[in-house]
């Protein structure tokens, strides 16, 4: 598995290419970024020029079509996502991620039906670059009431979506944090296929109870009450091999992005020690 680093918690790490060499310096082998504005500012042999030097791979980009509102906010954000999948594609990224709110204010079985199709035909469009789309489930409780009606938050009903919009290319984004909140084992994890796998995000949680560890207020790998070191055996057992991504929504922290890099590698370096990997 490579350790990798989204944005989110590190304070202000500057450029993608500042952001790159950090990750790099701090012993991380991918970052989250966008390929698309990566190549725009660089250049595309420039861009492959930045990872390789770094020894640094793009982990995974964000799904930026807008499919949970409007048909027409959804149609003009499908013109510009042939062009990012291509991106990606060409800094070897074969990765985009999206999220699933666990409520709606749209009726559930409306927006289920909206959803599917617009979902695969992202996936359709990605897929012809040879880029997969990795689905996220969200199980904080207090975000399963925030909107009016129940969605899907859970990893059977994820696996059961990615069946009915039935592309090859689609399968889960997994994160350690919901997998937490929905009280699942490290025997769910082993009872997956690898392949439904796409990209991972790992961070940890407070000691509250589960039912109100809150979506913003994650921790750094290692430093709360996830069992991320079974998290990972569970994932190295069923022969993942990709990027786990570290993805800390918090409030904002006074310490330097420096400092904040030095805290990911030391959990990083924690949890993947007790996971004997």
């Amino acid at each position: 598995m490579l350790k990798g680093l989204t944005r989110a918690g590190l304070g202000e790490v500057g450029t993608d290419e500042r952001f790159i060499q950090q990750a790099a310096a701090y012993g991380f082998d991918a970052v989250d970024i966008d390929a698309f504005s990566f190549i725009e500012r660089h250049g595309l042999e420039e861009a492959k020029a930045i990872l390789a030097k770094n020894n640094v791979v793009i982990g995974s980009i964000g799904l930026s079509v807008e499919w949970r509102g409007t048909e027409e906010v959804f149609q003009n954000g499908l013109q510009k996502l042939a062009q990012e999948a291509a991106a990606a594609a060409a800094l070897g990224c074969t990765s985009c991620c999206t999220y699933i709110l666990p409520s709606t204010d749209y009726k559930a079985a409306h927006f289920m039906a909206l959803a599917t199709r617009r979902l695969r035909r992202c996936a359709q469009i990605l897929g012809a670059y040879g880029v997969r789309l990795g689905l996220e489930f969200v199980g904080p409780h207090h975000l399963r009431t925030a909107w009016a009606n129940p969605f899907i938050w859970t990893l059977q009903e994820t696996l059961d979506w990615i069946d009915a919009i039935g592309e090859p290319n689609v399968g889960l984004l997994f994160d350690a944090y919901h997998w937490y909140t929905n009280g699942l084992s490290v025997a769910d994890i082993e009872a997956l296929d690898a392949h439904k796998i796409v990209h991972v995000h790992i961070n940890d949680a407070p000691d509250v109870p589960v039912e109100e560890a809150m979506d913003g207020e994650r921790l750094f790998p290692g430093e709360g009450v996830i069992d991320l070191a079974g998290f990972l055996r569970g994932l190295q057992r069923i022969g993942y091999q990709g990027v786990v991504s570290q993805e800390i929504l918090a409030p904002a922290s006074t310490a330097s992005s420096e400092q904040l890099l030095q805290r990911s590698k030391a959990g990083f370096d924690a949890v993947f020690a007790a996971a004997d990997l």
